[in-house]
């Protein structure tokens, strides 16, 4: 068994009573999104396990449900009978398959939805099931009573959004029958730090917990965008449309921005990487950073950063070269 280079700090995941590890476990590249590997992905889940991750996040459209069928079938596997050790979230919401009749918060398709979700995931409930994203079509006291009914029935847990504005937080918290949202999943990163400004203090005013994604910004924190012979089979070659890897103009900004912060870690004695995910986990609001890597290599290596936390005036560095709520590629914001 490989342990992490530091105990991962538990944190409570909004008014549910749920603990959470401060790093939670992606799956989002399982599949032909990222890895198609079966048994690589299976051995991320065990190096995971490993080092103390409880907390393992995915949705039902990342490859159309692959996914979640290989998360489910390695968590099976390696837990093998101690489901309680950990929190299994997915989502509903998007379309599967490119099919507009499978998508949605309708009560309709979140029924159907949570029912392959389980099969998928083999597990008789789900830990965190999120709206993957606002449905404007749709009501939302009929998508709250869906969930009702599911956590009624004893097959899901608790309910999450997902890249919600502080308003739709805010309404979805208002219209709440018996279960309201304890969490929230929106992007943040030190180059994209939009929801400082509202999002994160109506999470604090609802008691909202926030799981966040990309805090490397799409790997730009990790420094592997600085290098002439950058890997070509990053996200910025498989998907140069994703984040901001086509705009010649932000692009060089991030160039030049990534470099002043790589002189701050490296003066704060901390890898760029350390120091991006530091920061995010420093703001009292977060309860779980997702990290999404692609390989073993790449878990490896954020599983054995140290510690992550962000040493006296190094936030007030940042700030001097992002500002607080300000998005350096405005699309960040999803």
């Amino acid at each position: 068994m490989t342990a992490s280079a530091s105990p991962l700090p538990r944190r409570r995941l909004g008014h549910s009573g749920i603990e959470v590890t401060a790093l939670a476990f992606g799956a989002m590249m399982f599949g032909r999104w990222g890895n198609t590997d079966v048994d690589e992905c299976a051995a991320m889940v065990r190096r995971a396990l490993d080092g103390g991750i409880n907390l393992f996040d995915t949705a039902d459209v990342y490859d159309d449900g692959a996914s979640e069928t290989i998360l489910g079938t390695a968590l099976r596997d390696h837990l093998r009978g101690h489901r309680d050790e950990v929190v299994v979230a997915t989502k509903v919401g998007n379309p599967m398959g490119g099919d507009a009749q499978c998508s949605g918060l309708s009560a309709r398709w979140i029924v159907r939805a949570c029912e392959d979700s389980l099969r998928r995931l083999q597990v008789d409930h789900i830990d965190l099931y999120q709206m993957h994203r606002p449905d404007p079509t749709t009501s939302i006291d009929g998508t709250l009573a869906a969930f009702d009914d599911l956590v009624t029935a004893g097959k899901i847990r608790a309910i999450g959004t997902s890249t919600f504005s502080a308003a739709q937080v805010a309404e979805v918290q208002a219209r709440s029958g018996h279960i309201r949202p304890t969490s929230e999943q929106p992007p943040y990163s030190i180059l994209a730090r939009g929801i400082e400004t509202e999002v994160l203090p109506t999470c604090r005013r609802h008691g909202v917990g926030v799981i966040v994604w990309a805090p490397l910004n799409g790997g730009w924190l990790t420094g592997k965008y600085q290098r002439a012979d950058a890997d070509p089979s990053s996200r910025a070659t498989r998907q140069p449309d994703h984040f901001d890897h086509r705009d010649d103009a932000i692009r060089a900004t991030k160039h030049s921005i990534v470099e002043r912060l790589t002189s701050i870690a490296g003066d704060a004695g901390m890898s760029l990487k350390q120091l991006a995910l530091a920061f995010v986990l420093d703001e009292p609001a977060i309860s779980a950073a997702i990290i999404g890597p692609r390989t073993l290599a790449q878990l490896e290596d954020l599983m054995t950063l140290g510690p992550l936390v962000l040493p006296v005036g190094v936030r007030a560095q940042i700030d001097a070269v992002v500002a607080p709520g300000h998005n350096v590629n405005p699309a960040d914001a999803s």
